[in-house]
């Protein structure tokens, strides 16, 4: 009797222990924790893209011309690992799909020059057929910004509070032509069991 009691509780432990992956809505709310989520990406990505495509002297720039620009990585100021990289591409892939921007991408520049050079003295490509140097064009703007976080704790609460400030630079000029900032704040409180 005792060893069939144990059996059915090694049993039981074994099947507690077991873990099922599902599917969930990329778009859903996550309240995990109190650290930068996916919920904070989108939120940014989607507020900032929205205040400069309706910032009406940008909306003026947009009505005459797809301006040609680049992304900076932004800059982490929290104490957390946040992706950064994350960040630029899902604000750049909502720019690149409104329409109303060109990109040039300043992190492929090595690979670039690498292949341009392979093609123009490597011998094996048709001269007639290499991409010729000097054509490329070259970025108006600059988009670049900062995350950063101010973190408060107790022994039962954590508070999160997150400020991305982006900013957009004519490179002629020299002058920031756009800047806005999503501020979020996140909390979270221990219950009573410790969870």
């Amino acid at each position: 009797m005792f060893r069939i009691l144990m059996t059915v509780l090694l049993l039981l432990s074994l099947g507690a222990c077991a873990s099922k992956v599902q599917y969930g809505d990329a778009s859903e709310v996550e309240t995990v924790t109190a650290d930068f989520g996916s919920t904070d990406l989108q939120t940014i990505a989607a507020k900032m893209v929205d205040s400069l495509l309706t910032f009406p002297p940008m909306m003026e720039v947009l009505e005459r011309k797809r301006p040609v620009i680049f992304i900076d990585t932004v800059k982490n100021k929290t104490s957390e690992h946040v992706d950064t990289e994350t960040i630029t591409d899902k604000i750049s892939t909502r720019l690149i799909k409104s329409g109303k921007f060109q990109f040039v991408d300043m992190s492929k520049i090595d690979v670039i020059k690498k292949q341009m050079d392979f093609q123009a003295n490597g011998g094996m490509v048709d001269p007639a057929k290499a991409v010729a140097f000097g054509r490329q064009t070259g970025a108006e703007y600059m988009l670049y910004g900062n995350l950063s976080s101010i973190v408060k704790r107790t022994d039962s609460v954590k508070d999160t509070y997150y400020n991305f400030t982006l900013k957009l630079l004519h490179l002629e000029s020299g002058l920031i032509e756009w800047q806005d900032e999503k501020e979020i704040r996140k909390q979270r409180k221990k219950s009573m069991f410790g969870m």
